[in-house]
């Protein structure tokens, strides 16, 4: 097991059990790491609140990442509790429904705002604001999915907001790479996840995938845990601006 003690991690978007964000929360607590973790809201609050505080040397913090003042809010309460920042784990997402179920070419202009503003952007805005915490350098980690290069009925606009994903991914590791702060992503496959519920027949796109992926099967939440905290560690230093592949290969597959 990779220890991570003596350091401090904040993870963005926990929402339930069976996020992705809690399954590396999870493997960063095993790991040693003392964690931040954050939800988005009051109503996100019940849920979220208790599952953060069940791990140990966790704290539980609000903050919507489309507000750059709940941001800005939220690294000056983390100043306090940590002297430094060691990684962000940024594991968020979200387009209307609407947009994602529809027709492609009916995508609302609000609809492609809001999936930009939320699902990427905010990338740019928890990097910047936590910069200043890694003066020693660190690792950003964020989710992306097969849907960011192939396209995936419907998945619509997300699979567009996630090709600007990973665009992002690159251009900030280019960006914050003098700093010895390193960016990566994480194209999991798919996995039921409460945001995973807003795309089309989630059902058969696993079917599908557990059919044609090398290994058989769809990929685990434990194993995108041990990817992120992989990345979070000593033992990836050399690695930025990278999208890596945790979904039993199913991406390397012509049909």
């Amino acid at each position: 097991m990779l220890s991570m003690q003596g350091k401090n991690a904040v993870i963005f978007g926990v929402a339930n059990k069976r996020s992705i964000a809690w399954a590396i929360a999870q493997r960063l607590s095993d790991a040693g790491a003392k964690l931040a973790l954050t939800y988005q809201n009051e109503r996100m609050k019940a849920e979220a609140h208790d599952l953060i505080t069940s791990l140990p040397s966790a704290q539980a913090f609000q903050c919507d990442v489309s507000s750059d003042a709940e941001i800005d809010s939220f690294y000056a309460q983390l100043k306090q509790h940590f002297n430094q920042l060691d990684a962000v784990v940024h594991s968020v997402a979200y387009a209307p429904a609407e947009d994602m179920k529809g027709d492609f070419l009916n995508t609302s202009r609000e609809g492609f705002r809001m999936a930009h503003d939320i699902s990427v952007y905010s990338l740019i805005a928890v990097t910047r604001a936590a910069a200043p915490l890694m003066p020693n350098g660190g690792s950003v980690i964020t989710l992306s999915y097969f849907g960011a290069e192939k396209v995936v009925p419907g998945y619509n606009v997300m699979g567009v907001a996630k090709a600007s994903l990973e665009a992002t991914v690159r251009y900030l590791a280019n960006s914050v790479g003098p700093k010895a702060i390193r960016v990566n992503a994480i194209s999991a496959g798919p996995i039921k996840t409460l945001a995973a519920r807003g795309v089309g027949d989630l059902g058969l796109m696993m079917k599908n995938h557990a059919e044609h992926a090398p290994l058989k099967r769809n990929v685990e939440p434990r194993e995108v845990g041990d990817t992120a905290l992989f990345l979070a560690s000593e033992l990836a230093t050399g690695i930025t601006g990278e999208t890596i592949y945790v979904d039993c290969g199913y991406n390397i597959m012509g049909f």
